[in-house]
Order: C-alpha cells, then sequence, then structure tokens
C-alpha cells in the first residue's frame, strides 16, 4: 500500500495542486446541485437522508479514492452559504478569498501555537498582531480566541481572578443588561460565579440611569458587562456614560464588541464605539464584520498585569530554564493547549485590504441595511421594527401573529429560498436580515421582500 503524501513536504504540496482542483470542482458542482440557491430544499430530513445516502460507509475496510470530491460536493450541495444575498440570518460572514487562501496555509503547515518550537514564526506574528489590533482600542495587549463565547469568558476569568476570587470582599458579580449575549451568563455558571444582576433594556440598550441604580448599594467586588452590537438588533449601549458610572462606583467594564468592533475599520463608523477605550477588557470577532473564516476572536486587555492570571507551567512547553534562555512562553496566551494559527489569515487580510478596505466593507454593508430599511418601511405590506445601528434590519409582515411570522421563516428555510433570523426584542417574534454581504445588491433585497410576502401564511 503506497503511504498518502503529506501536506507540509516539498512532494505534499505538490499532490496538493490536483486535490485543490478536486475540491473546487466539487464546491462547484455542489452549489450547483443547490441551484443556486442559499441552502438546500427539504428541511433536515431530506438533507440527512441524502448525506447518509451519499456518505454510505463512514469506515470503509478499504478506502475510496474518490472520497474528496464524494464528499465535499455533498457538503457544499446541503450547506447554507453565506456568501448568498438571501442567506441573512445570522452574524455568519462570508471570508474574503485571500484570507480562505490564507487559512489553507495554516492548515498546511499546521503549527501549534503552544509553544515555539511548533510555531516560531507564528507565534511572532501573532504578537505583532495582536499588540496592534490591541492598540486600536488604547489597550495593551490582546488575546486570540475561538469567538465572543471564549473572549467572554476570558474576561470573566480574568475579573474574577484580579479581584482575589478568595478575599474578603466575596464573589465577583456580574451585572449585565438583558440585552446581553446569551454567553456572559454561561460564562458565570461555568466560572462557579453568583448569578448575573439582570438590569432590564425595555429600549434595547442599558442605560446609565438603569445601570446607577443596579449598582447602587450592591456588594464589591462588580464586573460590568456593556454591549456594542447586540445580536437579536445590532444596537449599541452608550459606552462613554456607562464607563463613567462604572468608574463612579469602582466597577470594572467589560465591553462584548463581537459585533460592533468591526466599525473600527470605518472612518465613517468608529464614531459609534467612543468610550470603548475605557474598558478593562473588549471582546473582538473578526468572523463578523472582518469578514474571517471561523474562528477569528480577539479580547483585548487594557491592564496587562491581568495575563498573570493565565500563567500555567508544563516543563515540556515551557520549561524555566527554556523560559529563562529566550524562549518564548505561549501557554500564558490562552487557556487552551493546542491552538491553530488563526492570527495567519487576519494578519493577511489587514495586509492585503488595509485599514481603507477593510472601512469600504464596513461602509457598504451598513448601507445596505439602510437601504433595507428603507425599502421595508415604504412597503405597506411590512413593518419594520427601527432605523438600523449596523446592518441588522428586524421586520415583520403588518399584521401577522408571532406564529404566522415564525412558519414563514420555517418555509422559506424548507424550500431553501431565503435564510432569516429571528428575534424578539420587544416580546414580539420579528424576521431578522444581518447583511454582512457587501456583494449583495438592491434587487436582491427586492426579492428577499417578495419572498416573505410570498411565504407569509394568509
Amino acid at each position: 500500500m503506497t503511504t498518502p503524501p503529506l501536506a507540509s513536504t516539498a512532494g505534499g504540496t505538490t499532490a496538493l495542486g490536483p486535490l485543490l482542483d478536486t475540491v473546487l470542482d466539487a464546491l462547484r458542482e455542489g452549489a450547483e446541485t443547490r441551484g443556486g440557491a442559499p441552502l438546500p430544499a427539504g428541511g433536515p430530513d431530506t438533507v440527512t437522508t441524502h448525506l447518509r445516502h451519499t456518505v454510505g460507509e463512514v469506515l470503509p475496510r478499504h478506502g475510496d479514492p474518490d472520497a474528496l470530491r464524494t464528499l465535499v460536493r455533498a457538503f457544499a450541495a446541503g450547506a447554507a452559504d453565506p456568501a448568498h444575498p438571501l442567506c441573512a440570518a445570522h452574524l455568519h460572514c462570508p471570508p474574503l478569498a485571500v484570507a480562505a487562501a490564507a487559512d489553507l496555509a495554516a492548515t498546511v503547515l499546521n503549527p501549534s501555537l503552544d509553544s515555539w518550537d511548533q510555531a516560531p514564526a507564528a507565534s511572532a506574528l501573532e504578537t505583532l498582531v495582536t499588540k496592534a489590533l490591541a492598540k486600536e482600542v488604547h489597550a495593551a495587549d490582546a488575546l486570540v480566541t475561538t469567538g465572543g463565547t471564549e473572549s467572554n469568558q476570558l474576561a470573566l476569568l480574568l475579573a474574577r481572578e484580579t479581584h482575589h476570587p478568595h478575599g474578603p470582599h466575596g464573589p465577583l458579580r456580574l451585572v449585565r443588561g438583558a440585552n446581553a449575549h446569551h454567553s456572559l451568563p454561561r460564562a458565570a455558571w461555568l466560572l462557579g460565579l453568583p448569578d448575573p444582576v439582570v438590569v432590564p433594556t425595555p429600549g434595547g440598550t442599558l442605560t446609565p440611569a438603569a445601570l446607577d441604580e443596579a449598582l447602587t448599594d450592591l456588594p464589591r467586588p462588580i464586573l460590568v458587562n456593556a454591549t456594542a452590537g447586540t445580536t437579536d438588533a445590532g444596537l449599541i449601549d452608550p459606552l462613554t456614560d456607562l464607563a463613567d458610572v462604572c468608574a463612579a462606583h469602582g466597577a470594572r467594564l467589560h465591553v462584548d464588541a463581537a459585533y460592533g468592533g468591526g466599525l473600527l475599520f470605518s472612518d465613517h463608523h468608529r464614531h459609534r464605539l467612543n468610550g470603548l477605550d475605557r474598558a478593562h477588557t473588549i471582546t473582538l470577532d473578526l468572523h463578523k464584520l472582518g469578514w474571517q473564516p471561523i474562528a477569528a476572536g480577539l479580547l483585548a486587555i487594557h491592564d496587562a498585569t491581568d495575563l498573570t492570571a493565565l500563567r500555567h507551567r508544563a516543563d515540556y512547553l515551557n520549561a524555566d530554564d527554556d523560559t529563562e534562555a529566550g524562549l518564548p512562553d505561549l501557554l500564558g496566551r490562552s487557556p487552551r493547549t493546542t491552538r491553530r494559527p488563526d492570527i495567519l489569515k487576519i494578519a493577511v487580510t489587514l495586509k492585503s485590504l488595509g485599514r481603507e478596505g477593510l472601512g469600504a466593507l464596513v461602509d457598504q454593508v451598513c448601507a445596505l441595511a439602510q437601504e433595507f430599511a428603507t425599502l421595508v418601511d415604504a412597503h405597506p405590506r411590512f413593518d419594520l421594527y427601527g432605523t438600523p445601528t449596523i446592518s441588522t434590519v428586524l421586520f415583520r409582515p403588518t399584521g401577522a401573529t408571532d406564529t404566522a411570522v415564525a412558519d414563514t421563516r420555517r418555509r422559506l428555510l424548507h424550500d431553501g429560498q431565503a435564510v432569516l433570523g429571528r428575534a424578539a426584542p420587544d416580546g414580539r417574534l420579528w424576521l431578522k436580515a444581518t447583511l454582512l454581504n457587501p456583494h449583495t445588491r438592491p434587487g436582491d433585497l427586492a426579492t428577499l421582500l417578495k419572498l416573505v410576502e410570498g411565504h407569509t401564511p394568509a
């Protein structure tokens, strides 16, 4: 039996050429099978049945030389394509081609960022890029994470350890708006913290007056979470005013800017993040408004001494004498051990497009949201939730019940014609269009409204 080639050897990179041709052909064939639709028709049972039939025996006795083409084609045929203009449900961006190409190089070389001898250039590149991105929010450093959930959890962990969890003042208490991401209360649970204090956000954002009231007489230490880009409507809390309240009460501030952080690239929109620089920690996520393949999260830290909480020693990875001899200690950069070099695709994107290029993409999707909102508002059969803040638009058929709105969304999914999200910011159910595709055109937006209208139960 011939030993299959490895990816990173000289012979392996030669072998990748025809394999990549196979993958690209299979991706095209899979998209054609979908008929140019944003996702496969027929719903979960149909997709599962087709995939089960295509795969057959998962681990056969003898290998199938055509497995790559067969499975990639089936994978693409059954995919929800984020590059399709009618795939607009979630904060799920279509990745840039240059970022995907860079990610291939990371996969081929397969560095692991838990010790320098596994990732010499990757560790140096990560230091350069994280420092540069931290500087954008006037922070001292930034850690690479798998996304907003891990970043938020790390922010709570660092706050807990900084405030000495077993000290005389009791455990850290998280105070969050009702608009906060679900990962915040989950992180408090995972870390054994008390149940968070939830501040009502009837208008969709956390107000300084409501926060001030919540913090009064609350035992310290306290971590306040503010949000720059809510998941349901893309709203941004008043960061400067909230930072003032936190300072007055001696509370630590974490800002979840997983969605809105991308506005930093735009000269037209970055003012919406005024006050972000006053946070102790900031969640950023470039697989949203950064057009990166998953995963591309970051946690920016204002005070680098907070990172001492992550220090960890494993003799085979960061022995004291190796560190003293000058080999970088990478274990304190993450609670994970094995880590992909996700920084490469980010670095290639930043360098290839520059601030101007990334800012233009941000401006395009924000303008698309305004255009779609105008279209909805002018339509006699639709209601608009409000003027979009970033690139999320909430709308619903006029007079429809919540059941009808939910049915409309599922009918579109089942038919494979459009992918819309759902949100209930005011207790009513709204359809959610999250516009992250800069190639979307006005005609696509009109088509989306027409499809919704045609699929709404009478």
